[in-house]
């Protein structure tokens, strides 16, 4: 097989795609998959090779509106002080500590919620540490630990 399987590209485009509604309405990780929902999440993994061939504002404008995310005031972008990763560079991110938390495909969207509502991710999104572009074994050590070793 060529690529990742299809299942990990689908977890990859739902943590890129909160990734970018949580950068686009100033929110924690956290408080947009709260918002989101569990059933919301599913259905974005669920479909996700269908809103991957859509405009990706399109498809965050359209679960914005449906469960009314409002404008926070976590804004990772501006406190930023060099290159910015992509949401596309975040996602992946979160997609291998997913897989390396749990490789049960069945249970993605469960361990998914639970690694973008944990500690971990306001490490990885100060752009300015290393965190976010350290090895994924070391990351997934420190999430393990639950503290940065």
């Amino acid at each position: 097989m060529i690529g990742e399987p299809q299942k990990e590209n689908d977890l990859f485009y739902t943590c890129s795609l909160i990734e970018y509604i949580a950068r686009k309405t100033k929110n924690t990780k956290k408080v947009v998959v709260e918002k989101l929902g569990k059933e919301n999440i599913k259905k974005i993994y669920k479909l996700a090779e269908v809103y991957h061939c859509e405009n990706i504002e399109k498809v965050s404008d359209e679960f914005i509106a449906k469960t009314n995310i409002k404008t926070g005031t976590y804004d990772i972008i501006s406190r930023c002080q060099y290159n910015v990763p992509t949401y596309w560079d975040i996602g992946k991110v979160y997609k291998r500590l997913i897989i390396m938390v749990n490789k049960d495909e069945n249970k993605y969207v469960d361990t998914l919620i639970d690694v973008l509502s944990s500690w971990i991710i306001e490490k990885i999104d100060n752009y300015n540490s290393s965190m976010y572009y350290e090895n994924p074994s070391y990351i997934y050590e420190c999430y393990v630990s639950g503290k940065i070793i």
